[in-house]
């Protein structure tokens, strides 16, 4: 079984990093929209040497092929992604991959790949973007850990820190978090109540 680090930290520019890593962030995916290869490549090659030095798990969103040429080890791909990702090449050179599930069929999917985690979401409302399925709740967290069983599972959407403790109880390993930390009036502040608030959860 894959441990992963209780909190899940995405951002969607490799300059968030730079004030957040400090804090005792231990695992970050990268999450780079409307770029073009040339930027995408400078994000993650930055992105890699910042988690190197301190300390942290990169996880590359989507860029599976650009993560492998530049010697990454981990990715998080969604359904789409799954579709043209050659994961007998992954598994080649030891790329780590999570995925994205939203209900039963693509859960059961995901775990025929033998992923290091599956994430479900959203678990509650979420602003970060628009959804075709509808907000989660803490039962089917319950039931994904069930089915999960030793794959570590990855609650996202809508979470705060006061959240966290009914996530983990009903199952979740890690708690990945966007707009909580983005949208706060001081990033910083609000990245070190969720290290703090986490760090009892670490196994």
């Amino acid at each position: 079984m894959t441990r992963i680090d209780p909190f899940y930290l995405i951002v969607g520019d490799v300059g968030r990093l730079v004030p957040l890593l400090p804090l005792g962030v231990r695992l970050v995916q990268l999450r780079l929209k409307d770029m073009s290869r040339t930027e995408l490549r400078e994000q993650i090659t930055e992105a890699k040497a910042l988690c190197a030095a301190h300390g942290a798990q990169l996880v590359v969103n989507d860029y599976w092929q650009i993560a492998l040429d530049l010697g990454c080890d981990f990715v998080h791909l969604g359904q789409e992604d799954m579709d043209g990702a050659d994961f007998a090449a992954l598994r080649r050179y030891g790329m780590r991959f999570g995925l994205s599930t939203h209900d039963e069929a693509e859960l059961e999917r995901a775990l025929s790949f033998g992923p290091a985690y599956v994430a479900l979401g959203p678990v509650y409302p979420t602003l970060l973007k628009k959804m075709k399925w509808g907000p989660q709740g803490l039962e089917r967290v319950r039931s994904w850990k069930a089915m999960a069983g030793k794959t570590p599972l990855v609650g996202i959407g809508g979470l705060t820190p006061e959240r966290l403790p009914g996530l983990f109880a009903a199952g979740a390993d890690s708690a990945a978090v966007v707009t909580d930390i983005q949208q706060a009036a001081d990033p910083v502040a609000r990245c070190w109540e969720w290290v703090t608030a986490t760090r009892e959860y670490v196994r």
